[in-house]
C-alpha cells in the first residue's frame, strides 16, 4: 500500500524533494542548488534542462534516504517559483532558450507600456517574457505560428517532464502570476495573448490546484504515480502553514521574502500596492490573497557568501550578528533587484552606509539581516491596512532564512506580534504534499491536517509601539537614499 507523498519544490536558487508520511512528518529530504546566469544587467536566467536533471537527482536521493521506492508513493505534488518562464519545442521537448527568471527586468519598458494602456501587467509577470523569447530567439516566431511551441511556468515544465509529455497543465495560483489570467472566468485572457502575439493554443490547461491531472511515466520514479497538485511556491507555503482562513498571514524567507494575507473567497484590491492573487482552487472553489514582497531576502545572505565572501555558510550570520551589540551605525537597504511594496521601484539598488574604519564583517552581516527585517516590516504595514478591521496578531514564518534566530527575533521586535516558526521550514514542499494528499484521499480533510502542523519556536516581540515607530521612521530615511542614486 502506498504510504507516503512526495513533494518537489523548484525554487529560485535550488530544488528540493521531500517525502512525508501520513502524520505529516518529513521522512527524508534532498536539495540541490541551481545556477543562475546574469548575462546583462537586470537579466536573470536558468538552465531549464539542468533544473530537470537536478530534480531527478533530488527525487532519487530523497526516496533512497526514506528507504522507499516509487511504488510506495501515494501522490506527487509540485511547488515552484512563479512567473519564471520556460518555452520549449513540443516535438523535441527541449527548451529553445534559457528559462527567464521572474526577477528579470529586460521587459520592464514593454510591461510598463502595457500597464499604461490598461492591461494588468507588471515587470515580474511572465507575459512579456514569453513574448520576448518568441520575438527575439531566431526561428521562434515561425515555430509559435506553427503551434510547435509550449509555454509554461516551472510547474508545467516539471509535470511535462515527469509524464514524458503526457501532462500539460497549470493551476490558477500559477496562471494568475503570468499577467495572462482572467480572474473573473478562471481562464486564460486571450486578449492579452493577442496583443503580445502569443498563440493561445500553446498554453497549458488550467486545472484545480489540488486534483489528479495524469501520472508520472513509470521510468521516472519506478511507478505511475498520480500528479495530484501543482501550486506557486508562496501559495503552497500558505497551505503548508495552514493559513486557511481569511485574515491569516505568513512570511516565507526564501530568495525573496514574500508575505501573504488570506482574504477568503472574494477578490480584493490593495490601496498599498499588494498584488491580488489566487491562493488555490479546491474543487470548484477559489480562495484569494494579497501578496507583498521583499525582492531580495535570502539572496542577500547568499551575496554575503558568494559576492563578498565574508561568510562561509548562512549559519555564520547568526554567529557574527550576535557577536556585537549593534551595527555600529552601519545600515543596509537590500534593494539588489529593486524595491517591492510599498515603493514599487524596480530601479532602486542596494546601499550600505554608515561605514567607518571600525566597521567589521560582523557589522555588515548584522546590518544586512536588520535590513531584511526592516523591509519585511514595511510590507507588513501594507497588509495590516488591507486586513483592517481584522487584526494581524501572529505571523507564521518559514523558508531557509527563517533559520536565523537573530533575524526572527529582530523581525518580531519590528512587527510587534509573535512569530511562529514552523518545524518544517520548507513550507512550500509541505503544502504541495498536503494538496497532493488531499486530492488522492491520503488525508481526508484539512481538519485532519491541523494535527500534523507543528511549531518549532515562538519569537515574542520585545519592543514598545513607540520604539517600533522610531525604528520605522529611521528606516524610511535610509530608503530615501536609494531614490537619489545617479
Amino acid at each position: 500500500m502506498s504510504s507516503h507523498v512526495l513533494a518537489i519544490d523548484e525554487g529560485g536558487t535550488g530544488v528540493r524533494a521531500h517525502v512525508f508520511d501520513h502524520a505529516g512528518h518529513q521522512v527524508a529530504a534532498a536539495y540541490a542548488e541551481i545556477a543562475l546566469a546574469f548575462p546583462h544587467s537586470g537579466w536573470v536566467e536558468h538552465d531549464a534542462s539542468a533544473i530537470w536533471d537536478r530534480t531527478t537527482d533530488v527525487v532519487e536521493r530523497a526516496l533512497a534516504d526514506a528507504g522507499i521506492t516509487g511504488q510506495d508513493l501515494h501522490a506527487i505534488g509540485l511547488a515552484n517559483q512563479r512567473a519564471s518562464v520556460v518555452v520549449w519545442d513540443a516535438d523535441t521537448g527541449e527548451p529553445i532558450y534559457p528559462a527567464i527568471g521572474w526577477q528579470d527586468l529586460r521587459t520592464v519598458e514593454r510591461s510598463n507600456d502595457l500597464a499604461r494602456r490598461g492591461y494588468m501587467i507588471v515587470p515580474n509577470h511572465s507575459a512579456t517574457k514569453f513574448a520576448w523569447i518568441v520575438d527575439e530567439v531566431p526561428g521562434a516566431r515561425a515555430k509559435a505560428d506553427a503551434g510547435r511551441l509550449r509555454f509554461g511556468t516551472f510547474d508545467t515544465w516539471l509535470a511535462w517532464k515527469l509524464s514524458r509529455g503526457a501532462v500539460y497543465v497549470t493551476d490558477p495560483s500559477n496562471a494568475c502570476c503570468t499577467g495572462l489570467y482572467d480572474y473573473f472566468s478562471n481562464r486564460w485572457d486571450t486578449s492579452v495573448m493577442e496583443v503580445l502575439g502569443l498563440p493561445a493554443e500553446s498554453f497549458p490547461t488550467i486545472v484545480a490546484t489540488s486534483a489528479v491531472a495524469g501520472e508520472t511515466a513509470s521510468a521516472i520514479v519506478g511507478a505511475n504515480v498520480p500528479l495530484a497538485a501543482r501550486a506557486g511556491d508562496q501559495q503552497a507555503a500558505m497551505f503548508g502553514e495552514l493559513r486557511l482562513e481569511a485574515g491569516m498571514t505568513k512570511i516565507s524567507y526564501g530568495t525573496a521574502a514574500m508575505m501573504d494575507l488570506n482574504v477568503g473567497g472574494t477578490l480584493k484590491l490593495s490601496p498599498g500596492g499588494a498584488f491580488p492573487l489566487v491562493l488555490w482552487q479546491l474543487g470548484d472553489t477559489l480562495t484569494y490573497c494579497l501578496e507583498a514582497s521583499v525582492v531580495t531576502a535570502g539572496a542577500a545572505i547568499q551575496w554575503l557568501r558568494d559576492g563578498l565572501a565574508i561568510i562561509d555558510t548562512p549559519a555564520d550570520c547568526d554567529t557574527l550578528a550576535t557577536s556585537i551589540p549593534d551595527t555600529g551605525g552601519v545600515w543596509c537597504v537590500p534593494a539588489f533587484q529593486g524595491l517591492g511594496q510599498p515603493h514599487l521601484n524596480e530601479g532602486a539598488r542596494a546601499l550600505i552606509g554608515g561605514l567607518s574604519r571600525g566597521t567589521t564583517r560582523a557589522h555588515i552581516v548584522r546590518a544586512v539581516l536588520e535590513g531584511i527585517a526592516s523591509r519585511c516590516s514595511e510590507i507588513l504595514e501594507v497588509l495590516r491596512a488591507d486586513a483592517a478591521p481584522v487584526e494581524i496578531d501572529v505571523l507564521r514564518v518559514d523558508g531557509g532564512a527563517a533559520r536565523s534566530d537573530f533575524l526572527m527575533q529582530h523581525q518580531a521586535d519590528l512587527a510587534g506580534v509573535p512569530l511562529e516558526r514552523a518545524a518544517v521550514l520548507d513550507a512550500a514542499s509541505l503544502g504541495a504534499g498536503y494538496l497532493a494528499g488531499l486530492a488522492t484521499g491520503f488525508w481526508n480533510s484539512t481538519d485532519e491536517l491541523q494535527t500534523a502542523w507543528r511549531c518549532e519556536r515562538v519569537f515574542e516581540p520585545r519592543t514598545s509601539a513607540d520604539e517600533r515607530a522610531a525604528l520605522l521612521a529611521r528606516w524610511q530615511r535610509m530608503v530615501e537614499h536609494t531614490r537619489s542614486q545617479p
